[in-house]
């Protein structure tokens, strides 16, 4: 018990690393918080810092989730265990203790976690998001519809109910963290790729 404790703990830690703070702040020498949307993950490292520092960003942020849920399968061999660890680390993204609880918004770790647990369901969920951003031009809307759709095919590819109710409160937390950006979609004010209006508050 203890062990597994340990790992959840650890899971959540992992999770935490500030990926997109930490590479803002070492060749900018400044805070990524304090631009765009105040996240800290690959999309907001894009717009404020380009496309060379957004990759090392998301493929890392991607790593948090996976990683945390391929080692616990093979260490415990538990699909609870499993999909806590995965829910943890996308915890850790979002608020992560090391810069004040204040991160990004879960989405490429739990897609991260989602690649362990059901591979075909997240090239489906990747296939939502390129297709809702190729039609609307809104990163945020691709994002909340590709990780919404993750616990539908954990149905369709029949991973399991844990795996539906895991992946379901991953898209819950990514759902919650983009609060802002729902109220602004309601109300048409989202931003979109190539538009260079007000910056996003939140």
């Amino acid at each position: 018990m203890t062990l597994r404790l340990l790992f959840l703990i650890g899971s959540y830690l992992v999770g935490a690393i500030p990926t997109g703070y930490l590479v803002v702040r070492l060749k900018a020498r400044t805070d990524i918080r304090q631009f765009g949307s105040r996240s800290t993950g690959a999309t907001n490292v894009f717009r404020t810092a380009g496309l060379l520092s957004a990759l090392p960003v998301i493929v890392v942020d991607v790593l948090k989730g996976f990683l945390p849920a391929l080692l616990a399968a093979q260490l415990f061999g538990d699909v609870r265990l499993t999909l806590a660890a995965a829910i943890l680390a996308v915890l850790g993204h979002c608020y992560p203790v090391y810069i004040g609880f204040r991160g990004g918004k879960g989405v490429a770790t739990a897609m991260g976690g989602f690649l362990f647990l059901c591979f075909p369901g997240t090239l489906a969920g990747l296939g939502v998001f390129v297709l809702v951003i190729a039609l609307t031009r809104t990163v945020s809307l691709g994002s909340l519809l590709a990780v919404f759709s993750f616990p539908l095919w954990a149905l369709i590819f029949n991973r399991g109910t844990d795996v539906f109710y895991g992946s379901a409160l991953m898209a819950l937390i990514v759902v919650l963290r983009h609060g802002k950006n729902i109220e602004r979609l309601i109300a048409g004010r989202e931003r979109t790729l190539g538009r260079q209006d007000e910056q996003e508050t939140r």
